[in-house]
């Protein structure tokens, strides 16, 4: 950490790096209840800290308290984000310092930006933002996008939410020089559903990721590396059922006129009632198989 930045890292973090304890990064975002709703975000995490401390990993968990930037949280302050709603993008992160925001989770942007500036290089969360459909009109992208293309960091994710435009935001990752790698898969991900059909690059050891990741590095590109983590097979949701829902659920976001950051948590709460909650424990499922992933890869890094 820089001095007198405006960035803390936690105690344990802090040992972690000085005794070599691998160290996977976690957004804030998807634990809060613009992620999942109670109490499913507080199992979730409980859960996600849990298989990381399994692995003999530690677990550093990235927001915004008391006007800090945070790298690795206490308990207590754990327990602040279970009912945050006030989401903090990379945009954001400079005037939450200035305003000392009490309290902020962060996105997979924000995220990226805070596990850059303090030097680590794994980062884990269930599925990126991408390009909205409509996007050509509203020029609705995702900032997760180009953050992959500033900060030289390890994202393991799903692939991207299954309601957004993929064949353009694999597009896009394209345009902006992100490598974009299938864990075990030479298909994209769509984080309810194990394949969207686009063709990526396939990897199948953790090896082969901190080689892709190192010669990024040697390169001397600024960019980061996507890992994409098909959710696990026996927790996969109908992609016809999840087809479905997300057009229907697109037509009331237009007659709504929701746009922006609030389309996410929208799609996802009206996701999470039409299953009849079966998308929750998808969702939890997805964030601990990436984050053994994730730690599989700490590891050897």
């Amino acid at each position: 950490m820089i001095e007198n930045s405006v960035l803390d890292i936690s105690e344990e973090v802090t040992n972690a790096r000085a005794e070599n304890t691998p160290i996977v990064c976690l957004e804030s975002t998807v634990f809060s209840k613009l992620g999942l709703p109670s109490p499913a975000n507080a199992k979730a995490l409980t859960r996600c800290l849990s298989v990381i401390r399994d692995h003999g990993v530690v677990p550093a968990v990235t927001a915004v308290i008391d006007g800090r930037l945070r790298l690795g949280l206490k308990d207590s302050e754990l327990e602040r984000i279970l009912d945050c709603e006030e989401k903090i993008a990379v945009r954001d992160l400079s005037y939450a310092v200035a305003r000392k925001y009490s309290v902020g989770v962060t996105t997979v942007s924000a995220s990226l930006a805070i596990v850059n500036a303090a030097g680590e290089k794994v980062f884990c969360t269930g599925g990126i933002g991408g390009v909205h459909r409509g996007a050509s009109e509203t020029f609705d992208i995702s900032a997760d996008l180009y953050a992959l293309s500033r900060f030289n960091v390890l994202c393991v994710s799903a692939g991207a939410k299954v309601f957004l435009d993929l064949p353009k935001t694999i597009e896009v990752l394209e345009s902006l020089g992100v490598p974009v790698l299938g864990w075990n898969t030479n298909t994209f991900p769509a984080f309810y559903l194990r394949d969207s059909g686009l063709p990526i690059s396939e990897v199948t050891t953790a090896s082969e990721v901190i080689q892709v990741l190192a010669a990024t590095s040697s390169l001397g590109l600024d960019h980061g590396v996507l890992l994409n983590v098909p959710i696990p097979e026996e927790a996969a949701l109908d992609s016809e059922v999840i087809h479905e829902l997300i057009r229907s659920s697109i037509i009331e976001l237009e007659d709504k006129g929701i746009t922006g950051q609030d389309v996410t948590p929208f799609i996802l709460e009206r996701l999470a009632k039409e299953t009849e909650g079966a998308s929750v424990p998808a969702n939890m499922a997805l964030l601990e198989n990436n984050a053994s992933v994730a730690c599989t890869i700490a590891k050897l890094l």
